[in-house]
């Protein structure tokens, strides 16, 4: 069979199976399981592909066809322009979350200890570490399977940082500049909305943040104060629908200097805010 024919054919499979990206999808897939980008497969689109190609490159239109995610087929995905290891234990990075990256950077200075809470992949501190050389960073989740991906990403971007396993803040000890978290922040009733790459391959843990959406907010919130130093900031990813509630929240708490950032999209976004000063 030519490359030509084999792409066709994994197009054709992924449009009866209602992949919306159908040909890009397909055409990533061979590009991935045969090592040629763009310009080489044009060049050899008439050639016979080898019968590996063909078998790994109809093994995995299979599984694009169930719906499983493109990254966790191929096991990567990009992020700050950095490439992260990914699994289905845990939550594939999105072009949202480095609109909560950058707003931290925008607040980090040098010498900073940062804590992200709920790390998964560990590219929120990967990165942040990777673009503030001088800061120190720890990484929590409450998935030791979460953990040490995470500790295998920070490996591969040559980025040194602790990595813990604790549930929210149970095994966490000292003061930190900076905490920052993408909880989960789905309420629960609306997870069965989600798309079916969604809530059929990543992980529930990652996504249900219960009856509202924002236990994990309230939980970390309230446990905050006792971990960041006088000035600290604390820096959220939120839902687009979350921009009131988690400042909400945040106020209550006692926290100042609040803000709401909007993503690329014009979603809201991130929330930011203040520790008092002692």
């Amino acid at each position: 069979m030519k490359y030509r024919e084999l792409l066709k054919e994994g197009m054709e499979e992924l449009k009866k199976a209602g992949i919306t990206d159908a040909q890009i999808d397909a055409e990533y897939l061979l590009e991935y399981v045969s090592g040629m980008n763009r310009a080489s497969y044009l060049m050899c689109m008439m050639e016979q592909a080898p019968e590996d190609v063909i078998e790994r490159y109809r093994e995995f239109i299979k599984m694009r066809a169930a719906h499983e995610p493109l990254q966790y087929i191929t096991g990567e995905q990009e992020f700050m322009g950095l490439s992260f290891a990914v699994s289905p234990e845990v939550l594939i990075p999105r072009q949202d979350t480095e609109s909560l990256v950058e707003e931290t950077l925008s607040v980090l200075k040098d010498g900073d200890l940062i804590l992200d809470m709920c790390t998964g992949s560990g590219c929120i501190l990967i990165s942040l570490l990777h673009e503030k050389k001088t800061c120190q960073g720890i990484g929590v989740d409450v998935a030791a399977t979460s953990i040490a991906l995470a500790r295998e990403n920070a490996v591969h971007n040559q980025v040194e940082a602790e990595w813990l396993v604790s549930d929210l803040f149970t095994e966490v000890k000292g003061e930190f500049d900076v905490i920052v978290s993408n909880p989960p922040y789905i309420a629960t009733r609306d997870l069965e909305e989600l798309m079916p790459e969604v809530i059929c391959h990543e992980p529930k843990r990652a996504l249900d943040g219960h009856e509202d959406g924002l236990y994990f907010y309230r939980k970390i919130i309230e446990q905050a104060p006792l971990y960041l130093k006088p000035g600290g900031r604390l820096l959220f990813e939120i839902g687009y629908d979350q921009g009131e509630s988690v400042p909400d929240l945040l106020a209550q708490a006692g926290f100042c200097d609040i803000a709401v950032i909007k993503d690329y999209a014009g979603n809201d976004r991130v929330v930011r805010a203040r520790l008092h000063d002692l």
